[in-house]
């Protein structure tokens, strides 16, 4: 499928979701929304991809959020009319149990920033920015970013960083943990390379258990609750039957590089 406002490049196992509007720093219009909803679609449907990396064109952002300018001219009814699966077709994408990292190469406010909290893992170059300025515009980060926020950082961090409206850098992200290395930005490719190699490493089917064990344990109630309910997760009921479960022991016992079939 072609795209106006999006790149997607698949290979080696990995499909990179490149936000294709860097003369407005990769802010998204509903045109885009649809997109990216079309193209996570298809990553997830592939069971020939394994990773998805999401990242910006351009030196100057990853993404800057919604585009103000194509909402004040929209009928404000509609003007929060995103696709299926919530902002960027990701943010309400709840079964998604592949891998997605956040390739962070410049700003990262608003919209972006509640895209890139919902990946998995973020790498961010030292030029990034993270922020929900929203209230200094009248609005608020409804995408995801006020609950995903303070859970992953804390409520005390979050509160201070969307009460006030102010932006942080990579560093200061990578201190309140919520990226998980900071790279001079001509080496952000080749960090993220390295993350989906090792990524790689994994059986694949293993890989998607855990984050889905992660991700659902977390809904649970209690510990308890979380292990004694893991093992009806759909992932890890396809994991358990799965070939490469085997394939593991047998490759370990013979001294050899397993060979994953993702099945």
């Amino acid at each position: 499928m072609s795209y106006d406002y999006i790149s997607v490049v698949s290979e080696n196992r990995v499909t990179r979701i490149t936000f294709g509007r860097p003369e407005v720093m990769n802010a998204i219009n509903k045109p885009m929304h649809e997109e990216l909803q079309s193209a996570i679609d298809t990553f997830a449907a592939d069971s020939d991809q394994y990773i998805c990396v999401l990242t910006g064109a351009g030196s100057r952002a990853f993404c800057a959020g919604s585009d103000l300018k194509a909402i004040a001219a929209s009928d404000g009814e509609k003007r929060h009319q995103y696709p299926k699966n919530g902002y960027a077709g990701l943010i309400e994408r709840y079964d998604l149990d592949k891998p997605v990292i956040a390739a962070v190469n410049g700003v990262a406010l608003g919209g972006g920033f509640e895209i890139a909290l919902a990946c998995d893992i973020i790498i961010a170059a030292e030029n990034a920015r993270f922020g929900l300025p929203e209230p200094l515009v009248g609005a608020i980060a409804i995408g995801g970013g006020l609950h995903r926020l303070a859970r992953q950082i804390g409520l005390k961090q979050a509160m201070g960083l969307i009460l006030s409206s102010d932006s942080i850098d990579a560093a200061r992200g990578a201190e309140l943990g919520f990226v998980n290395e900071v790279v001079a930005p001509d080496a952000l490719d080749a960090a993220v390379n390295r993350w989906c190699e090792r990524i790689l490493r994994g059986a694949p089917l293993a890989i998607r258990a855990s984050k889905e064990v992660v991700m659902r344990g977390l809904d649970e109630l209690s510990l308890k609750a979380a292990l004694d309910g893991q093992a009806d997760y759909p992932a890890f009921k396809t994991w358990r039957a799965a070939d490469d479960t085997s394939e593991g022991p047998r490759a370990f016992a013979a001294k050899r590089k397993p060979e994953w079939k993702g099945r």
